[in-house]
């Protein structure tokens, strides 16, 4: 009898069909796999495809830390901010010098610093106030936050944001009407209304507005009631050379020239029988740091008044050596 030829690789007694049906199925299953692990599906892409850029993040501000407030004012300065400390026995008067920290849960964030010192005609007093802000909203930066921040110790000043620029009025047309805007039946030397622009810019910290509008060099001067020639009051910005405006240079006002924005506000005690008190603060902000500096002086007697002009000065120099260091 004849034998069968054997072929190798071929199982004996497996018919033709039967392996190739073995092979057909293998492959098809390597098909399947690598279709189910090639990707994401399509309805994830559509999700990945709508989420969008990812938004971005505001700038952080450029202090992270702050200086230690006691050490930061020079003995010089400190003599003469405290005059009645030099007559002081020599531990004494050191230890006015150091002045003292003020409590703070994290000195990364806000720190401060006192002195006082008494003499037989006045008690001075000094301090020293620095806050750092940081924004939590990362669409905001520290800055933005940090001029809320100052906005809002402006407003509760009482000192009112200046306006911008007026716009340019049209020319009176040549047939001697009223100017476009002008209200009609109103005469040459009608007082513009106060509820216009004039109002919104002496707006103080009483009004809705106080913390929403332009704070620093641009801030408004405070405002005064002026007779109106229309029989009420017209409300005019109190600047200095103003006709009719007394001013003297000492007034609560903006300052320039020191940080990104600043301002000073002086406010004297009603004198009593034991004394007359005035305070000088100067708030300014650097970045996302505010510093206040508050000086004050108490006369012994009601006849005494502390000058104005005097401790401004003083506290304004004090401030721009604390600006200056910031610089540094």
């Amino acid at each position: 009898m004849q034998r069968k030829a054997y072929a190798p690789g071929r199982a004996p007694g497996r018919s033709g069909s039967a392996a190739l049906s073995a092979v057909a199925l293998a492959v098809g299953l390597g098909i399947g796999l690598s279709g189910c692990s090639s990707g994401a599906s399509p309805d994830a892409e559509a999700v990945d495809s709508k989420a969008g850029p990812a938004a971005p993040t505001a700038a952080p501000g450029r202090y992270r830390t702050l200086f230690e407030p006691c050490g930061a004012v020079p003995s010089s300065t400190l003599k003469d901010l405290l005059p009645g400390a030099a007559a002081l026995p020599e531990p004494e008067r050191d230890r006015t010098y150091r002045g003292t920290a003020a409590p703070t849960f994290d000195t990364d964030r806000r720190v401060g610093c006192g002195w006082k010192s008494d003499a037989p005609d006045a008690t001075h007093r000094l301090t020293l106030d620095v806050e750092r802000v940081v924004s939590y909203d990362p669409t905001v930066s520290d800055d933005d936050r940090a001029q809320e921040v100052y906005g809002r110790k402006q407003a509760a000043a009482g000192i009112a944001a200046v306006p911008s620029a007026p716009a340019t009025t049209s020319p009176t047309p040549s047939g001697g009407g009223a100017p476009p805007g002008k209200a009609q039946g109103a005469g040459a030397g009608a007082p513009a209304s106060s509820s216009g622009a004039g109002a919104s810019a002496g707006a103080g910290a009483g009004s809705p507005l106080a913390g929403h509008l332009p704070q620093g060099p641009l801030a408004p001067r405070p405002t005064q009631a002026t007779p109106s020639t229309g029989g009420g009051t017209a409300t005019a910005p109190a600047s200095p050379g103003s006709p009719g405006v007394p001013t003297t240079g000492l007034e609560d006002r903006v300052l320039d020239g020191l940080g990104d924005v600043a301002f000073l506000k002086d406010t004297l005690a009603t004198p009593g029988p034991s004394g007359a008190k005035r305070l000088v603060s100067v708030v300014f902000r650097t970045s996302n740091v505010i510093v206040t500096v508050s000086y004050e002086e108490q006369t012994t007697t009601s006849a005494e008044v502390p000058d104005s002009r005097e401790l401004q000065e003083k506290a304004r120099n004090l401030a721009r050596l604390l600006a200056e260091r910031l610089e540094e």
